[in-house]
């Protein structure tokens, strides 16, 4: 996955990391409000969800505050090696809407917003839980890919306050999350590839919580207050992205065919074929020790070990050997496997797009087996 690019993140720092005083917040005056601020996606991997916020203002004080729970630090030690495992700390910051608003603007990205229809006392519970939080070390959470995350500390904020809680219906309900990320990255298919690859099992489960920030903004349009008022009554938009998307010219299925299909024409030669069991096997290794360090319970479980399996080392080792018996039998194991991966994948949205490596890995195994074949079926010219 790609992180903020340096000039982005920069420009956050200087909107974010000097936060307002927020240490002696007093009582909201009848005046004040609460909105969900909702941002569209960006053309960054890391944007491409979107975002969630928090808007708190009170005219009466001037007061004009956005509270963002997507903050992290590229200068933490072994920044990557945390962000694998699970354990990045996150955290919380706070900044003036007018800033906020402009970062987007900056970026051509959407933001809408949703004045929430709270009592005073609901306002009131809303900053002084987020006054605490930013003065403390409940400012810092781990970030889950789906369970915890900019959109799902918003609406554990607000969720305190309300009854009822905010609705889970949106858009997405009864979908698969893989499906969900599938839907969000069309445009980026070899980010979702790589993302289809690396999720596990538990990706494959019908969406529970609301993790989008789209999702959260539907449900808050679902929602309703304790006397059966609309939580909102009108989605604003606060600015409108002018980006036409379009269909990349290399990030797409057809370039990725075209590789495969060159793969599989050069892998005749041993050489290749052998470079590429390394490459697939060693990433097969890596998919199932991964979830062993990982606290992210997306990535355990994962069946697409099957394809890009760890035992194309073990064939690789017998191929050096010359161990032509191990080599069959590997072999063998190995397109069973792939065999296995397939019928479980027919409902899996992903299929369609490994389809393409299940060809190379076959093709290569085809290789493998051919002199087996030649030696039991002889052609009539060497007969």
């Amino acid at each position: 996955m790609r992180f903020i690019p340096r000039f982005s993140f920069l420009l956050l720092v200087l909107l974010y990391m000097f936060p307002v005083s927020l240490k002696a917040q007093g009582q909201l005056s009848d005046r004040a409000f609460v909105s969900l601020l909702t941002c569209g996606p960006g053309e960054e991997l890391y944007s491409v969800f979107g975002h969630t916020a928090l808007r708190v203002a009170d005219p009466e004080t001037g007061m004009d505050v956005v509270f963002n729970y997507g903050m992290f630090d590229f200068n933490t030690p072994l920044f990557y090696l945390k962000f694998i495992k699970g354990d990045l700390k996150y955290f919380a910051s706070a900044g003036s809407y007018q800033d906020f608003v402009y970062t987007y603007q900056y970026y051509n990205r959407d933001v809408f917003e949703q004045r929430l229809n709270l009592t005073l006392a609901q306002k009131q519970q809303v900053i002084d839980e987020l006054v605490a939080t930013l003065n403390s070390d409940k400012k810092y959470y781990t970030y889950r890919y789906f369970g915890r995350n900019c959109t799902t500390m918003v609406a554990d904020v607000l969720n305190n306050s309300l009854n009822p809680k905010i609705s889970r219906q949106n858009a997405d309900t009864g979908k698969t999350y893989r499906k969900i990320v599938c839907e969000r990255l069309h445009n980026s298919f070899y980010e979702s590839l790589g993302i289809n690859l690396i999720f596990g099992a538990k990706t494959d489960n019908v969406l529970g919580v609301p993790f989008l920030p789209e999702q959260l903004m539907q449900g808050v349009t679902h929602s309703k207050t304790a006397t059966g008022q609309a939580l909102t009554p009108v989605t604003d938009t606060v600015y409108k992205s002018t980006t036409v998307q379009k269909m990349s010219g290399w990030n797409n299925i057809y370039t990725f065919l075209a590789v495969c299909a060159l793969l599989i024409f050069i892998s005749k030669n041993i050489v290749v074929r052998r470079s590429l069991y390394a490459l697939l096997g060693l990433l097969g290794l890596f998919f199932c020790c991964v979830g062993l360090y990982s606290f992210h319970t997306e990535i355990t479980w994962n069946y697409n070990a099957l394809l890009v399996n760890p035992l194309l080392l073990l064939l690789l080792y017998f191929s050096f050997a010359k161990n032509q018996d191990a080599i069959k039998k590997t072999t063998i194991v190995i397109a069973v496997c792939i065999l296995v991966y397939l019928v479980y994948m027919l409902n899996k949205p992903h299929l369609l797009m490994v389809l393409p490596i299940v060809v190379l890995v076959l093709s290569m195994l085809a290789r493998e087996m051919l002199p087996f074949v030649k030696q039991k079926f002889p052609s009539r010219r060497n007969a």
